[in-house]
């Protein structure tokens, strides 16, 4: 298939086009930079240079292509403290796509969650601003689109990971000499190993039902105290716990500290025979490479 990512030099997409290229598909990556654009050419692809910001630019750019894989987000601007403005965004982005691909039959895959029917587990969901672009996603489908949604872990790790969840925790450890939970820190945090989830969206392409919702985890949840341990023993530093009340200023305003999350692990084996082979999180922050940089 000929393929147009979107994101395609960051964290995810940089593991995902070299995926679809191996597996024999041809691969356009969108570029909003000349340094973007090498890392791109570099991966294997063609280039198309734009940015989120000229939504009907990418519903133009999209023609020719068998399927867009939309891995793009405005994350500068989310972390900025403008988390809706950043899903505004890529709102207008994903009408942009499901404009250019309506009644082709191609297949449009994003990141995000479908309802489940469960009145306190969809109040979570819908809690977040990009929910609105998974139910648009969703809508795209009935419009002759072939859609389908990746949910991704928020602990995508590999020694790729410059800005998630395990940087930002080993940033403020580092900074407040102590590696910090919540409370008991017994909430939980999904993880998948980014070369796993490369290969986990090449599935999801070539195999997926049209409407499908596809978990990205590999490991279901693991308790942020044993992240935050783990960090400890790595750093040399002593692990404590954080009462609610201090978390805000202690975890420097970090939002998702207190996030408890489960997503499943069967389903996208049993859908898909897709079967992780990279170290799950915990070793992998046994590599070391988290800590060297």
């Amino acid at each position: 298939m000929r393929v147009f990512v979107t994101g395609a030099s960051g964290h995810i997409g940089s593991a995902v086009v070299p995926e679809l290229i191996k597996a024999g598909h041809e691969v356009t990556g969108l570029a909003r930079s000349g340094a973007s654009a090498t890392a791109v050419q570099a991966l294997g692809a063609e280039v198309h240079r734009g940015d989120l910001g000229d939504p009907d630019g990418l519903g133009a750019a999209v023609a020719g292509h068998d399927a867009v894989i939309h891995l793009a987000f405005d994350h500068a601007t989310m972390m900025a403290g403008d988390f809706p403005a950043a899903a505004a965004t890529d709102l207008a982005v994903v009408r942009a796509l499901g404009g250019a691909l309506a009644g082709t039959g191609k297949t449009l895959i994003g990141i995000g969650l479908t309802p489940t029917g469960d009145p306190e587990r969809d109040a979570v969901i819908n809690a977040n601003p990009r929910s609105a672009v998974s139910r648009e996603i969703v809508a795209i489908g009935d419009r002759g689109v072939r859609t389908i949604l990746v949910a991704v872990p928020p602990v995508t790790h590999s020694d790729q990971d410059r800005t998630g969840f395990i940087p930002t925790l080993i940033g403020i450890a580092r900074d407040a000499g102590e590696s910090g939970y919540v409370d008991q820190g017994a909430n939980h945090w999904p993880a998948v190993h980014t070369l796993d989830l490369a290969v986990l969206f090449r599935l999801a392409l070539e195999q997926a039902p049209a409407g499908s919702q596809v978990f990205g985890a590999a490991e279901e949840g693991i308790p942020v105290r044993e992240i935050a341990e783990a960090i400890a023993h790595h750093l040399g530093l002593p692990a404590v716990s954080v009462p609610a009340g201090q978390a805000a200023a202690h975890f420097r305003g970090f939002p998702f500290i207190t996030v408890d999350i489960t997503m499943p692990t069967a389903p996208a084996r049993e859908l898909l025979g897709w079967e992780p082979t990279h170290p799950g999180l915990i070793a992998d922050l046994g590599e070391g490479h988290y800590f060297g940089r």
